[in-house]
């Protein structure tokens, strides 16, 4: 901004105002553009209107000017905190305002969508998707601590520290009902920690491996034959249907056979299936017993 381009003086000899032909001697006038009048006119006809007051701008204000707008010099103040701007840097802005340039780098900054204040330069902030916080302004939405630069889960338009979130969303552990945060398994349409699904008695994880279920009990296939498996009254081995050959078994009394070992003592015919006799605590084909 600069001055305004015209001179006030005190007139020694006979000379008349401009406009309203009043002598001017002895008194105070204004000289612009070749032309020489009073102090009253002119405010009247010559001075320029302040952008800010929209008054004039008298011969005794002193004046600024910037683009072909003029202002007082106490008027060329920033628009927003009021600070002077003579001999400040300034913006022109919309609506011919003029801004000091820290109120102008404020207003440019990105808005933080937690307190919607600006983000200036040097301002710890957070970024996600277009969207910016002050650090601080970062919280969680369900205990509202700051979660910062820390890890956090989006849903929808909410945030989430881990551990809310985990108590909010994760799959609960059918066994021992806590969160499940990271792998894990299912079975039968329940999510299980992969430590926790594991076999009643080696408690080994049982994850990716063969098992079979006891009344709500696991077991590897080594455990269940060696410790819940019937023994077959024929070979004596385990009966462990569902691990390998013979899944079909043969229950008869108190006893149990594999369909394969379920056979006429007298013939080895197999009886699985077939009419049979007992006799002596011997199985054998409705035969055999005629020819002992």
């Amino acid at each position: 901004a600069g001055p305004g381009s015209y001179t006030v003086g005190t007139m020694s000899e006979r000379f008349d105002c401009h406009y309203c032909r009043d002598p001017l001697q002895g008194k105070k006038y204004v000289q612009k553009e070749g032309r020489h009048c009073c102090v009253k006119c002119f405010e009247k006809f010559c001075a320029n209107t302040c952008t800010e007051c929209k008054k004039p701008i008298g011969a005794d204000s002193k004046e600024l000017h910037f683009k072909n707008r003029y202002w007082h010099d106490n008027c060329f103040r920033c628009f927003k905190c009021y600070t002077s701007l003579v001999n400040e840097p300034f913006m022109l802005r919309e609506n011919n305002k003029v801004w000091c340039s820290n109120c102008t780098a404020a207003e440019d900054a990105p808005r933080c969508k937690g307190c919607f204040k600006p983000i200036i330069a040097g301002d710890q902030n957070v970024e996600y998707k277009k969207m910016v916080w002050h650090k601080d302004c970062f919280t969680c939405s369900q205990c509202k601590q700051v979660i910062g630069s820390g890890s956090f889960f989006p849903k929808g338009d909410d945030f989430y520290c881990v551990s809310c979130h985990e108590l909010k969303f994760a799959k609960t552990c059918a066994k021992c009902k806590n969160p499940i945060t990271s792998g894990g398994l299912t079975y039968q349409e329940q999510p299980w920690h992969s430590e926790c699904f594991i076999c009643s008695n080696c408690k080994k994880q049982l994850g990716g491996k063969r098992f079979t279920a006891v009344e709500d009990q696991f077991y590897c296939v080594e455990c269940y034959k060696e410790c819940v498996a019937k023994k077959c009254a024929g070979c004596k081995n385990p009966i462990t249907a569902g691990f390998g050959r013979g899944t079909s078994v043969v229950n008869y009394e108190d006893e149990s056979w594999h369909d394969y070992c379920f056979k006429c003592t007298k013939c080895a015919r197999g009886l699985a299936n077939k009419r049979f006799v007992c006799h002596n605590g011997k199985i054998y084909c409705a035969e055999c017993p005629k020819r002992l």
